[in-house]
């Protein structure tokens, strides 16, 4: 079993002092760009949308989405990195690409230690234990047991090397000293099939995805791998409930700047990005497909990424995990 200060945290470069907080005097002189390292039409895509008009009308200035996808984020978060550090470029990027990209990847070609600051959170959906519905598991304890029964270890779906799926499972079996063996598949809406179709009988995968199957009865909710209860499944513990404190994995998406971006800039961009997550109506469309605002301050974004980027390398240490 890993300790809780195995996990550990870094030496927090990406924590603030406490007294920043200079008050907003900053205006932006020519229009925003948000870059999204993705194609059009996924999560990391619709955070950027939906604060698009928001910013827009706060700051007196067109914000402009611009999608710069390849290499799992990396195009497009090389290409923010070597902007101007004056609050006028801004990636909008998934936790894959600011906590998992750098310890996966041999050459991701960015730092986000070094090349970036925060700005906000923006939404967050936890990922979730999930078995098939003929596996006579019902809670955590029963699973660990049920995996220490399969000489090996039983199969799970991943959806995909270095994903924060994947990285999920390796941090269970880690954290209950339990053996299984991924079995790789495009992506997690593919991953949750073939738990539904019991071809490999249980995985870790994003609530946001596996939901509505879960609902349904096709599959079944063990645990929440992250600090609350998902809203949509109320009755589904979380992993701490079930003695696993230090089990947190899942997807958010946060925004962040060119390292060296001015404080005044910060701040106002923190004010504005959180005052228009705020709005009735973002709420309501971020859960329609099951993420959750999460509009915070800098320093809490940055508290987040060190936690983890501390978190996901001793998994990867001790999982072997690497992208090529």
């Amino acid at each position: 079993m890993l300790r809780r200060h195995a996990l550990g945290l870094l030496a927090a470069p990406f924590l603030l002092p406490r007294g920043a907080t200079a008050q907003a005097a900053w205006t932006p002189t020519r229009p925003v760009t948000l870059v999204v390292p993705f194609p059009p039409g996924g999560p990391t895509d619709l955070a950027a949308r939906v604060v698009q008009q928001g910013m827009s009308a706060a700051l007196g200035q067109p914000v402009v989405v611009d999608n710069r996808p390849g290499a799992t984020g990396a195009i497009g978060s090389r290409y923010v990195a070597q902007q101007p550090a004056d609050g006028h470029t801004l990636l909008v990027a998934a936790s894959g690409t600011l906590t998992i990209n750098p310890v996966v990847m041999r050459t991701p070609g960015y730092d986000v230690e070094k090349d970036f600051v925060p700005v906000t959170l923006v939404m967050t959906a936890p990922n979730m234990l999930v078995v098939h519905p003929s596996i006579p598991v019902h809670n955590v304890a029963e699973v660990v047991a049920w995996m220490k029964t399969i000489r090996g270890g039983p199969a799970y779906a991943s959806s995909g090397v270095g994903s924060s799926e994947q990285l999920g499972m390796e941090l269970f079996k880690l954290l209950t000293g339990t053996e299984a063996i991924a079995v790789p598949f495009a992506g997690g809406p593919a991953a949750a099939t073939a738990v539904i179709q019991n071809t490999a009988p249980f995985a870790v995968l994003n609530a946001a995805t596996v939901g509505t199957h879960v609902q349904a009865g096709r599959l079944r909710g063990i645990a929440i791998c992250g600090p609350n209860r998902f809203p949509q499944l109320p009755d589904v513990k979380t992993m701490a409930e079930q003695g696993l404190p230090d089990h947190v994995s899942g997807s958010w998406t946060a925004i962040v700047a060119p390292a060296a971006t001015p404080e005044p800039a910060l701040a106002r961009l923190n004010e504005v990005i959180v005052a228009a997550l705020k709005t009735p109506e973002v709420t309501e469309r971020l859960a329609r497909v099951g993420f959750a605002v999460d509009a915070t301050s800098r320093q809490a974004l940055g508290k987040l990424l060190a936690d983890d980027l501390a978190r996901w390398r001793r998994v990867v240490r001790e999982a072997r995990i690497e992208v090529n």
